[in-house]
């Protein structure tokens, strides 16, 4: 059987079953907030457990390593929507020790696209192409560092709400432990 199989016999009894009932809400965060946070299989349930957050709390996006890249990139086009659309109030970003994205190195990613199969001309056209590909597989050293940047990123928007808090947080994946980047409410 497939994992995909299992996924689907599984949701037909869940459905079967009114299962989802429990989690019934609505798309408006109650608790007012939307949260970038690292996509790391540890935080999936510790995440909202270490900030006390139920289903239908927040809006919750996640990539790798917590980071907004791009000025106008699909993660601050969420963050927008979520404040302007959705009723957010406030911003946290989330990043995380022992975090994947610490260190990653460009040659050696394209080296295990190599290995996977992946043809060589393809890094070559999306190089002439005008795409800074080293940049954009390059990871961080510094973890506070790179979320006190996407803080920035995200405040310094020029769509972004001045009257809106952006807070800097970083979890430990063993324990839960929460750490403050940036206060939100002080800068």
């Amino acid at each position: 059987m497939t994992l995909l199989s299992e996924i689907f016999e599984y949701n037909k009894q869940f459905v079967e079953n009114k299962e989802y009932e429990k989690y019934e809400t609505t798309k408006f965060p109650n608790k007012k907030m939307v949260i970038l946070t690292c996509m790391d299989t540890r935080l999936v349930e510790l995440l909202p457990q270490a900030m006390n957050l139920k289903n239908g709390d927040v809006k919750l996006i996640k990539n790798a390593g917590a980071i907004v890249s791009h000025p106008f990139g699909s993660v601050m086009r969420s963050i927008l929507v979520a404040i302007y659309e959705l009723g957010a109030k406030e911003v946290a970003i989330v990043g995380h020790h022992g975090c994947g994205m610490k260190g990653l190195e460009p040659n050696s990613f394209l080296e295990k696209c190599g290995q996977a199969g992946l043809d060589e001309t393809i890094i070559t056209t999306l190089i002439n192409a005008g795409i800074d590909i080293k940049s954009w597989l390059t990871g961080f050293q510094s973890v506070e560092e790179s979320v006190e940047q996407s803080v920035k990123m995200v405040k310094n928007h020029p769509m972004f709400p001045k009257n809106i808090s952006v807070h800097g947080l970083v979890i430990c994946p063993e324990t839960g432990k929460l750490d403050i980047v940036v206060d939100g409410y002080e800068s």
